[in-house]
């Protein structure tokens, strides 16, 4: 099932990469841009060069749920773009959930658990 706050047009994922912040690491790139709302959106995106149909279905589904089971940990208020590195097509769910989350604590984005 699609979360209906996701990026779909072009023009949101334009104005977080043109706007926004950038991180990276092996598997993932994430961009950051605080959009005025209380939600997040997130936006996925994986090129061909990470391989083909199939590969670049799972790894968004990997990234999907890696959001889906932190959500919770992140402050609200903010687009979230990640990008699929082509390291990502190996990746195990525990990689890129890991990767999700060391990202969105550089970006400051995770609320302090006490």
């Amino acid at each position: 099932m699609k979360n209906p706050y996701s990026l779909r047009k072009n023009a949101d994922f334009k104005k977080v990469y043109d706007l926004g912040k950038s991180r990276a690491d092996k598997y993932l790139v994430m961009y950051i841009f605080k959009n005025g709302l209380e939600i997040n959106r997130l936006g996925i995106s994986v090129s061909k060069k990470v391989g083909n149909s199939v590969i670049r279905h799972h790894v968004t589904r990997l990234v999907r749920e890696a959001y889906r089971v932190n959500e919770n940990l992140y402050k609200k208020g903010y687009d979230i773009v990640v990008i699929g590195r082509v390291s990502s097509s190996d990746a195990s769910f525990h990689n890129i959930e890991h990767s999700m989350r060391k990202l969105a604590d550089s970006h400051h984005i995770l609320q302090k658990m006490e």
